[in-house]
């Protein structure tokens, strides 16, 4: 089994994970519940997926592009949250990095993959 551990991809999924773990304990009471445990488990899902494409080589894609589903998802949530007052612009725009940087290498490890089949 390969080594997940040391994959930047991985690291950067869950560094993005505890940074929302963090930040839902702030919303408030109706949103903690509903959005932000919704969030979690997206982002869950996602590292999960990165973990099974790492793995997995023979469904690698398939895996990638799962992951790309749950990273619209959680895109959503986090607009929505902002829009809902639940998180400031500052907060916002820290979380739309850490999402750009996890999408920029999906697309690089989908299109790396793609080319070596």
């Amino acid at each position: 089994m390969t080594n997940y551990d040391n994959l930047p991809l991985y690291k950067a999924s869950y560094d993005f994970l505890l940074l929302v773990f963090l930040l839902c304990k702030n919303f408030t009471k109706e949103y903690k519940y509903t959005i932000g445990d919704d969030l979690k488990r997206e982002i869950l899902s996602l590292v999960k997926h990165i973990y099974r494409a790492n793995s997995d080589q023979k469904k690698r894609i398939e895996y990638i592009e799962q992951a790309q589903i749950h990273m619209e998802t959680i895109r959503l949530y986090v607009r929505l949250l902002k829009d809902l007052h639940q998180i400031n612009l500052e907060k916002f725009v820290l979380l739309n990095e850490k999402f750009e940087i996890i999408s920029k290498q999906l697309l690089a490890w989908k299109k790396y993959t793609d080319a070596r089949l």
